[in-house]
């Protein structure tokens, strides 16, 4: 029997990071795939980032993973979403080139010491029950191969005995084009894990050399990208590609319409939940019966290839149907499609079965990742991947698992979510999730994170040097603004220019910054102090933004650091794991119901489960509470 120390299960966006982290740290690590030409594949639309999105990207580089590094190496344009918002909500999204996307993965891992990966697919987990508790010991594949472990990193995407639809037709599948994967589910069901059938959908890919690009709305990417990585490693995406906006009709919703009869999805073949903020086209037209169009956003799928991506049109509709009301769409009057939007239903595990640590609760030495705790995107995934890579790791090495705080990173708040509240549907990450925003920018993720990254060993001191001289650039610029005095006569003309009303008396260089339409860049041109500060110490414009922004914001960010702090006393109040809480009779039948179930590790977290009141909790704090 072969050896290892972790064994990953799964070759997407969770399970690539995840062996990446875990091979790196020190770990003898096996990455089980059932295609090696399709690492990290880019299954659904091919892009990076967005909303929220970005944030978790930046901070999954910033802790020393790979995706954010990929993304700028394969980029076929970039946006910073929300400019026009304050700084809390921009989020950087790339469009990539997908099949490079994949090679460089792949690349990277066949590149990584301690890295072993396997062709095949796991069809059973074994198990050592002869202690209290049952542990991992190994994998068995389709091929009839044993393979032993320590521990395990399940990252088995939408491939848990998945099946596909379109219209009328089924198949077995994980995705178009690649075999379902069976066994696991039922090896797990039998040690007592909950599961459930969830469900996600794509659209047709269409065929460039018939479509008409210039019925359409252009929307480029920005003048002056950014990138995902704080590594110099990386560049800015060159020769962009541009993407196109499109907009469907009544007529085209009639057309779908025609078809709901014959849509998996309404005649109760489809029986798994899907996911409310990407909805199907059909779910659309459902919900929001009352629009006359929907937008659609028109994406290249790479640099070398005539396909192209239609986001906002996923459906399940039978693919005739689906083609002709593709031809009613302005500028796809002539379209080809290569192969049509399909729904895919596959099982996935309730996290509340999780620790933070995303290690199970029932079984130790095994960690879950991905979509199969119910989450959709690539984000999402390959945040849960590197997290339980880390933590799978550690655990081995007998050292504690790494958990985010809420405060701390938008994968703190992903993981929190999933582990203390659950999942009804696909969960997906918004800004709107995390209470602490304003501290959890996309601009700051190094400043946040990279210390830890650095600590735990996954980031290089060339990549810890080069933060740590952006942190001093960022500290003496903001010493040299609230230093410096501005008199009224070096400013005034300039206040008219943007609209701000003029100074009556010198101020300070900081205070001048907090006005509206007020910026580093725009002051560098009439300070002569100030251009020489920046220029002479060779100040990146990067830390120029990010001393802007925490001049700008200082305040709002102060005030989120005060009530993180009062979060932080409810975490730092532990809960003894075997608390019978059917004895607290001062707890409401649904609290103690609730909190034995999902067994919160600390006051904190129970304060977050849906049922638990505030009165629960004071409850908790006066047998905990100090």
């Amino acid at each position: 029997m072969l050896e290892y120390d972790i064994i990953v299960i799964g070759g997407g966006h969770a399970g690539c990071e995840a062996a990446a982290a875990a091979a790196r740290l020190g770990s003898r690590t096996l990455l089980l795939t059932m295609d090696m030409t399709k690492m990290a594949a880019m299954s659904c639309n091919p892009a990076i980032g967005g909303v929220a999105k970005g944030q978790i990207v930046r901070e999954i580089d910033a802790l020393g993973g790979q995706t954010g590094r990929i993304t700028d190496l394969t980029a076929v344009q970039f946006r910073m979403l929300n400019r026009s918002k304050g700084a809390a909500m921009w989020s950087p999204r790339a469009q990539c080139d997908k099949t490079r996307f994949s090679e460089e993965w792949r690349r990277t891992l066949e590149n990584t010491w301690n890295l072993y990966i396997w062709q095949d697919a796991a069809t059973e987990l074994l198990f050592d029950t002869a202690a209290d508790r049952p542990r991992v010991r190994g994998v068995r594949t389709r091929l009839g191969v044993e393979f032993a472990c320590r521990a395990v990193v399940l990252t088995a995407g939408t491939f848990l005995d998945g099946m596909m639809h379109c219209g009328d037709s089924h198949a077995e599948g994980g995705r178009a084009g690649d075999a379902a994967s069976h066994g696991i589910t039922q090896s797990l069901k039998a040690l007592g894990f909950e599961t459930g059938r969830m469900k996600t959908g794509t659209p047709a890919r269409l065929d460039a050399r018939t479509i008409d690009f210039e019925a359409l709305e252009l929307q480029e990417g920005d003048e002056h990208p950014a990138k995902f990585s704080f590594s110099a490693d990386t560049h800015p995406v060159e020769n962009q590609l541009p993407c196109f906006l499109v907009y469907t009709s009544p007529e085209v919703h009639e057309i779908l319409r025609r078809g709901f009869g014959r849509s998996p999805l309404f005649n109760g073949t489809i029986q798994g939940i899907g996911p409310r903020y990407c909805p199907s086209i059909e779910d659309k037209l459902r919900t929001f019966a009352d629009k006359d169009q929907h937008q659609l956003f028109l994406e290249p799928e790479g640099r070398t290839t005539n396909e192209y991506y239609l986001n906002g049109f996923s459906s399940s509709l039978p693919w005739e149907i689906q083609l002709e009301a593709l031809h009613k769409i302005r500028g796809l009057e002539d379209v080809h499609i290569f192969r049509p939007g399909y729904a895919i239903e596959y099982d996935y595990f309730p996290p509340t079965q999780l620790h933070h640590s995303l290690e199970t609760k029932l079984v130790d030495g095994l960690y879950f990742a991905g979509q199969v705790n119910g989450t959709t995107g690539y984000e999402e995934a390959a945040a849960q991947g590197l997290m339980a890579g880390i933590n799978a790791h550690r655990a081995l090495k007998g050292e504690e698992p790494i958990v985010l705080q809420r405060d701390q990173a938008y994968i703190g708040v992903l993981i929190d979510d999933l582990v203390t509240k659950g999942v009804d549907e696909p969960y997906r990450m918004f800004t709107s999730r995390a209470e602490y925003r304003i501290l959890l920018r996309q601009d700051n993720a190094d400043l946040r994170l990279t210390p830890l990254g650095y600590e735990i060993g996954l980031v290089s001191r060339k990549n810890h040097d080069n933060f740590l001289e952006k942190k001093s650039f960022v500290e003496s610029l903001i010493s040299f603004a609230r230093d410096r005095s501005i008199k009224t006569n070096e400013i005034n003309d300039y206040l008219k220019t943007v609209g701000s009303d003029p100074l009556t008396q010198g101020r300070k260089l900081s205070d001048i910054l907090m006005r509206n339409n007020v910026t580093f860049d725009s002051l560098r041109k009439v300070l002569p102090a100030l251009e020489k500060f920046i220029a002479g110490n060779r100040i990146p414009a990067e830390a120029v933004e990010e001393a802007e922004i925490q001049i700008k914001y200082r305040g709002y960010i102060e005030r989120e650091k005060f009530l993180a702090d009062k979060l932080h006393r409810l975490e730092s109040i532990a809960i003894p794991d075997n608390l019978d809480y059917s004895q607290m009779n001062a707890l409401t039948i649904e609290a103690r119901q609730k909190l034995a179930r999902i067994r919160p590790a600390t006051i904190g977290q129970a304060s977050r489960i849906p049922g638990v009141s505030p009165a629960d909790v004071n409850v908790l704090l006066v047998k905990f509470g100090r």
